[in-house]
């Protein structure tokens, strides 16, 4: 794999409509972190590629007939070493699936050349490794940025979307709060209550009145379920070690 510090990247381009490829590997042509763009209009001819020669990154259109972009991407993540991947899409709904995937990015189209550079950003920032810190992919304004979960204070459950609740405001996305739990429990996140994940390092105060607790995450009083109480309170006490939150009554 290229070093973007020492060399331009190698890059592949799939997708079955030709006039969608040809402008995205144009584009692409004209970013100077950008060296060879190879293009294919199926995702068997581009394993055949992948299998030829290096490629850095992959540009994925999802939509395709027989192999599509979301199951190429899941054959691509078993490589020994795995070029990176932005999917390139009409469409916001395989957004979450990018997330499961370890996308670096994901571009609605159609694609504007600026927003083509910053994904071509992400890609030199990732390098060949996968990055520690997870994203989520939230759409504003009809445009998709990813949300990091370090921005995550706490996360509501609300019906089958999870509402992600950061210093500047909130996001819905489409994706149960178990799997959050599941992903993002050894980064710091715990379950409260079945309808609220919380970070720990965003608790301020906990609160304790006739034996129901609850926790203050910027400034909002959230509940904690009383089977889930001792669970918490396990881990504030492991806490205390470091800079973490106390119990009431704690020193």
């Amino acid at each position: 794999m290229t070093d973007p510090s020492t060399g331009p990247l190698a890059v592949l381009v799939v997708d079955d409509e030709r006039p969608a490829l040809d402008e995205l590997a144009y584009l692409l042509a004209r970013d100077d972190r950008v060296g060879d763009v190879a293009t294919c209009g199926s995702a068997r001819e581009a394993l055949r590629v992948l299998g030829e020669g290096e490629i850095d990154a992959v540009f994925l259109d999802v939509a395709m007939p027989g192999l599509d972009g979301l199951e190429l991407a899941s054959v691509l993540g078993r490589f020994k070493e795995p070029p990176r991947v932005v999917f390139v899409t009409a469409h916001m709904e395989h957004a979450v699936e990018a997330f499961d995937l370890r996308a670096v990015d994901y571009l609605l189209k159609p694609v504007r050349e600026e927003r083509l550079r910053e994904a071509v950003r992400r890609i030199c920032e990732t390098g060949t490794s996968v990055p520690d810190e997870e994203t989520l992919p939230v759409e504003l304004g009809g445009v998709t940025r990813f949300v990091a979960r370090s921005e995550v204070r706490y996360v509501e459950a609300q019906g089958d979307y999870v509402r992600l609740h950061t210093a500047t405001g909130s996001h819905l996305v489409r994706l149960p709060i178990g799997a959050l739990e599941e992903r993002w429990g050894d980064a710091g996140f715990i379950r409260i209550h079945r309808s609220l994940l919380v970070a720990l390092n965003q608790i301020s105060e906990v609160r304790a009145d006739a034996g129901r607790f609850a926790v203050v995450v910027d400034g909002r009083e959230l509940q904690v379920s009383r089977r889930l109480t001792p669970s918490l309170r396990e881990l504030l006490r492991r806490q205390r070690q470091g800079t973490g939150p106390h119990e009431p009554g704690q020193p």
